[in-house]
């Protein structure tokens, strides 16, 4: 696996056919919001207690599509899969703040649309 560091860039790089960028919605309900899930539950605890949940999905969905299509790249790491994209960006959440969240999408290999793959709480250090 190689990943080429693209902090220190001159030039913001977006994601490439970010506007193709998409959430399976089976991401969000059996991972990002599960409880019960094995690495997920972690990030639900995250989510959730900024109110995220199973009735406003789309909020949650339209937060991600956004960081993809408006932020830059932080890295690319390639893989045997295809081309992973780290994100970092400030979300709005339903309870009224806002946090900074790093997001990864992947274009897999033969395909152009970015999926999206996970999400977690970025530390600003």
């Amino acid at each position: 696996m190689r990943t080429i560091q693209l902090r220190w860039r001159t030039h913001r790089l977006q994601l490439p056919n970010s506007a193709q960028a998409y959430v399976q919605p089976r991401k969000l309900t059996e991972y990002l919001l599960s409880k019960t899930h094995a690495v997920g539950k972690a990030k639900a605890k995250f989510f959730r207690g900024l109110g995220f949940n199973e009735t406003n999905l789309i909020d949650l969905e339209q937060a991600l599509l956004n960081l993809a299509r408006t932020q830059a790249i932080y890295e690319t790491i390639e893989t045997v899969h295809g081309l992973k994209y780290v994100i970092i960006g400030s979300i709005d959440t339903p309870s009224g703040i806002s946090v900074t969240i790093l997001s990864v999408w992947i274009v897999d290999t033969g395909e152009n649309s970015p999926r999206f793959i996970t999400a977690r709480p970025y530390k600003i250090s």
